[in-house]
């Protein structure tokens, strides 16, 4: 299934069409760590996280893994397991996806910068929940819960997301 992000702010699959948030500072095809910006590209979906305290398991054909209180994502460009999901506390930077607010309730983890990471190529770009208002993320892609949980369902290996640029 293709799944297409488009720089209006609307993510398409099937013939579904849902609002998203994108990055603060638009889309780029040259993302860099910690820019604000939503890399352009097509990205297959790797794996979903949840919160196992807050959701049910997601229903799809992904391979699905429940977050725990200790889950981080490395950021910091000069660690050795930049871009992948670590154990917190950890030795260099890194964001936790056990949060107090509800966005990393669901994670996709998309393959942005994964095969493998390049140091400073932007790290930890999610298809993940948007806030109520729709802010902008601070470089992924954020669906309102119901319609990231809908997307879900359809979503199987193989399946890529493509940000239009």
């Amino acid at each position: 299934m293709d799944i297409r992000v488009a720089a209006d702010g609307y993510l398409t699959w099937k013939s579904r069409r849902v609002r998203c948030a994108l990055g603060k500072n638009g889309l780029s095809s040259n993302k860099r760590e910690g820019d604000g910006t939503t890399p352009v590209g097509s990205f297959s979906l790797r794996r979903v996280l949840y919160r196992p305290d807050r959701l049910d398991r997601p229903a799809t054909r992904l391979p699905v893994h429940p977050l725990a209180p200790h889950d981080g994502w490395s950021d910091d460009p000069t660690d050795p397991r930049y871009n992948q999901q670590v154990a917190l506390p950890h030795s260099h930077g890194a964001e936790s996806l056990w949060r107090d607010d509800s966005i990393y309730d669901v994670i996709v983890v998309l393959g942005h910068n994964d095969a493998p990471p390049v140091p400073g190529a932007g790290s930890a770009v999610f298809l993940h929940v948007a806030r109520a208002d729709h802010a902008p993320t601070r470089g992924c892609v954020a669906l309102d819960l119901p319609d990231l949980l809908t997307l879900l369902a359809d979503c199987a290996p193989g399946d890529v997301l493509t940000v239009a640029g």
